[in-house]
């Protein structure tokens, strides 16, 4: 297996070296275990809400920021069209990096974390340039995370492609998605007010991240992705880091074993009708043809300039032109 490790921002889970120095450095994630572990932290447990006699709920703690939570993109796209009508999907914030206060394991600024985001690029087959921690470094998660927040406010669908969005423009585009003119350029692309989302990112965009940071400590969450699928029992199975989309699929039958699971179009035409960007990793996952085939199709559509392609160092992602 590569020697990768992923790049995260509030604690991460600790190598063999550093477990033996016993000291946890923050911006390094195994990925063995696909898991950016936090420090555990004492406290009061809460529950985990029920779903619906229909649905399983599904609690994703995530991060604008987080290399694994994007990683896990092709899996979490397949289950929402295969599983879509039995699952109910919440995103929450963890805020993965607060700000640079901090030196441990020789890594003490943006530039130490460049070579990392190349790494795991290579082991979860998605394009990440970590260059970005080069040219234009962040300062911290949180902003984004906030953005996010304010923008669920407006739309929780619209709010979704907003996240999608400000994903891309960091892993793919090196751009600093802390700064606003990113974030407003992210959120009018997605048919947001950019002057309410301003708005609420300084009011209830804020509240509600603080919310979010103080569920996950209830929860005890110690890393991300973590998926929390809970049945209308209160029966609740765990998905914790990286994981293939067997095991996302498994998880729901533990909780429901009748579950229904819908078709889809899985020709390039159906896909890029309901997305309108996708990454190898992602369209050989969701069309199921192999990577020579996938590349073919791709290629095809984008000589025909019906699909556009961004290149970076690590990969591509493929948008469709709009009509």
């Amino acid at each position: 297996m590569a020697a990768a490790f992923c790049m995260t921002m509030l604690a991460c889970h600790e190598s063999k070296k550093m477990n033996q120095m016993n000291t946890q450095n923050p911006l390094l994630c195994d990925p063995d275990s696909g898991v950016c572990e936090l420090p555990v932290v004492d406290g009061e447990m809460a529950e985990v809400e029920k779903a619906s006699e229909k649905n399983i709920k599904i609690m994703y703690f995530t991060d604008p920021i987080c290399s694994s939570c994007w990683g896990i993109e092709p899996q979490l796209r397949k289950l929402k069209l295969e599983y879509g009508n039995e699952i109910q999907i919440d995103y929450h914030m963890g805020g993965l990096l607060p700000d640079w206060s901090y030196n441990s394991g020789g890594i003490s600024k943006p530039s130490d974390v460049a070579g990392h985001w190349d790494e795991v690029s290579a082991y979860y087959k998605m394009p990440i340039d970590g260059d970005v921690w080069l040219e234009d470094p962040l300062s911290s998660s949180y902003p984004p995370s906030i953005a996010f927040k304010a923008a669920q406010i407006q739309n929780k669908k619209k709010a979704l492609k907003f996240l999608r969005t400000i994903r891309e423009m960091v892993f793919l585009e090196k751009k600093n998605i802390c700064k606003w003119e990113h974030i407003k350029t992210a959120a009018i692309a997605n048919g947001l007010d950019a002057d309410k989302l301003k708005t609420d990112m300084d009011a209830e965009g804020k509240l509600s991240f603080e919310s979010d940071l103080k569920l996950s400590r209830s929860l005890g969450v110690r890393g991300f992705p973590t998926l929390m699928f809970t049945d209308s029992t209160g029966k609740t199975e765990i998905i914790y880091g990286f994981r293939p989309y067997q095991q996302f699929e498994q998880t729901l039958k533990k909780l429901k074993s009748d579950i229904s699971k819908q078709t889809y179009d899985k020709s390039a035409e159906g896909l890029f009708k309901l997305y309108s960007s996708l990454t190898l990793q992602e369209f050989m996952t969701l069309s199921e043809m192999s990577e020579v085939e996938s590349l073919k199709t791709l290629s095809s559509l984008t000589e025909k300039k019906i699909l556009s392609e961004l290149k970076t160092k690590n990969g591509s992602l493929w948008r469709k032109i709009a009509e």
